[in-house]
This record gives C-alpha cells, structure tokens and sequence, in this order.
C-alpha cells in the first residue's frame, strides 16, 4: 500500500502511533542548491483589514521554519509605551497597573523610522514619541434633562478610551508624521472608568523595543505553524458509509459527490483543513480505505500582526534580522 504512495517525506498518522514514509528527512551536509530548488512561498490569504495572512514555507527544514516563528514573535521591533509620567491620578486603578494598561496598548507607529533609543538619554524626535492623555469626569448639567439613569448621560468622560491618547510631537516629527500615523491603532481600547472628581494628567514615552525584552514590543499578536496534512483515499466508499467517513473529518476535507446513476461516493475536498482527528479509526470498515499524514516539511504558517506592521513585512523583517544574525556570526568565526 505505502509503496504506491509518493515519496514526499510524510509522518504517517495510524491509529496509536505515528510512522515515517523515509528513514530521514534531513541529513547533517546542508545542501544549499538543493534548498533553493525546493523552497517555495506560497501565500494562500492575505486579509488586510484584520492584519491576518496565511502562507506556506515549503521545502525548508523545521528548526528553519521555527527560527522564523520565533523571530517575528521576539526579535521584530515595534514601538510601545515604555515609561508613563504619572502627573495626577485620581482614578481607581492603581498607578502601575495603569501604566501598564498604556504599554500594551498597540502603536501605530512604523518601527522601521524610528532608532532604538540608547540608555536613559533624552529621547530624541529619531527614536521617541511622546503622548498626553489629560481627562477629567463632571457631572453633566443635562442629564436631568434625558431623565435617563445611565452613566453615560449622567457623567461626562466616564469612560477613558484609546482615542483619549493625544500626540506630542517632538523637533520636525510634525512634518514627518500625521496624527493618524502614530497614535493608537484602535480608538476604542478602554483604559478606564471614571466618576466625578476622578481625573487623569498623564504623559507617555513611547520607544523602539523587541519582544525579547517585554511582550508588548512584539508586532503579531499571534504567529504559529503546522504541517500541512495530507489525506488519501485508497478506494471507492459509498451510501452511508460515505457519510460516516465525513463525519470521521472536519468541515471541508470530505465531500460525498452523487454520480449520475444516483450512487453516493465519497470524495476528497480539500487536505489542508483537517486537523488530526483519528475519528476513522473507530470503524473496521473504513479505517484501511484512509491514509492520513502530515509532510514534513511543508508549513502552513498563519501571522496575525497588531497593526503598525502588515504581516508580510514582518516575515520579510524576520528574513532580514536571520540574515544579519548569520554574518554577524561569520564575522566572529573569521577572528578566531
């Protein structure tokens, strides 16, 4: 059966436990040539509105794959709120939990315009910005008006939002930089509630920083792979047993296809959307006509960025941070 199946390297999914398809899939001599001829990306969505995209690495080795997963998680810069001067702040919320409220309060900022700010030195229009977010909650003298209990017609400023946040700018960044480029990605981010007499006079530092040394310098909110999986049918399975075997898979893998002379037959959908359910295996008469297997090295990567970054430059950055690391590295073993 496993000799008609193609010699791409798999791991093969059997009932209580996992086989490969080869003996290894990677030797110790890295072989450059054949890299380049088998690599590929492939970018199966791409959806700018929510800053998500999901692509494909194959051809590439697994500690390659997760090198660039870890890059992008910790060691592609972002900028973020990184000190906060606490002027007045008469609110409920605790003065550092405030503070760090503000940090992970994702930036709009492009990263790449800015230099990582060296020391305690005077942050400079190169590698600071600087937000104000002064706010103050009164009654509102309409409110008996409304007749209404809630505390939005109630109060004024009862809610402290993101879009609070206002820019400082600093030397010519007025000239460089727009409102809009630099302020908080979302205007609806809630810091606080407020009642009368509560008031907030804050200003914010924001820098250049690397996930590595805080999470909230990191550019995606979420980065992760997994083997693309690989279904095969072995042979023809109708009727109600072509439903049974859909069932055995997630949503989208199994089709059941009616053929012109009225018989149901099951057919493969799509691979790429199951998700390792061993569900098949529960019933004798259909666990041999399925080989289940993830390849080894095809990745399916899906990047979520916060924002200030598309995910498809942050993959490139994560290249570009591998690359130098790598001469870096030559440098140091040329000295020795």
């Amino acid at each position: 059966m496993m000799e008609d199946y193609d010699q791409k390297p798999r791991v093969i999914l059997n009932e209580f436990k996992m086989t490969k398809n080869l003996p290894s899939l990677f030797t110790d001599t890295f072989d450059m040539k054949k890299l380049k001829k088998l690599f590929k990306v492939v970018i199966v969505r791409k959806e700018s509105d929510n800053y998500e995209m999901e692509f494909d690495l194959i051809g590439i080795h697994p500690a390659l794959a997760n090198t660039f997963r870890r890059l992008m998680l910790s060691d592609v810069p972002s900028m973020a709120i990184e000190k906060v001067h606490i002027h007045n702040n008469t609110s409920i919320i605790q003065d550092e939990v405030l503070a760090h409220r503000l940090g992970l309060i994702p930036l709009k900022a492009d990263p790449r315009l800015f230099t990582f700010k060296e020391g305690e030195k005077e942050g400079t229009e190169h590698d600071t910005l600087e937000f104000e977010l002064k706010i103050k909650c009164s009654y509102n003298k309409e409110a008996n008006k409304k007749d209404s209990s809630r505390a939005e017609d109630i109060y004024k400023n009862n809610k402290v939002f993101s879009k609070h946040i206002k820019w400082i700018p600093i030397g010519s960044q007025k000239d460089k930089f727009r409102d809009k480029d630099v302020g908080p990605i979302h205007d609806d981010i809630l810091i606080a509630k407020m009642r009368p007499g509560h008031e907030l006079d804050l200003k914010l530092i924001a820098v250049k920083g690397i996930g590595k040394d805080h999470a909230k310098f990191s550019p995606v909110s979420t980065a992760f792979y997994r083997l693309h999986p690989d279904i095969k049918l072995l042979r023809e399975v109708e009727g109600e047993a072509a439903y049974r075997l859909q069932k055995c898979f997630s949503a989208g893998v199994i089709d059941v296809k009616e053929e012109p002379n009225g018989r149901k037959v099951a057919v493969l959908k799509s691979s790429r959307y199951d998700t390792g359910s061993r569900s098949v295996f529960r019933y004798d008469d259909l666990k041999d006509a399925v080989v289940m297997s993830r390849i080894q090295d095809h990745f399916i990567f899906t990047v979520e960025s916060v924002g200030a970054m598309q995910p498809d430059e942050i993959f490139t950055e994560a290249v570009t941070i591998l690359k130098n690391k790598c001469r870096s590295l030559l440098e140091e073993l040329s000295l020795l």
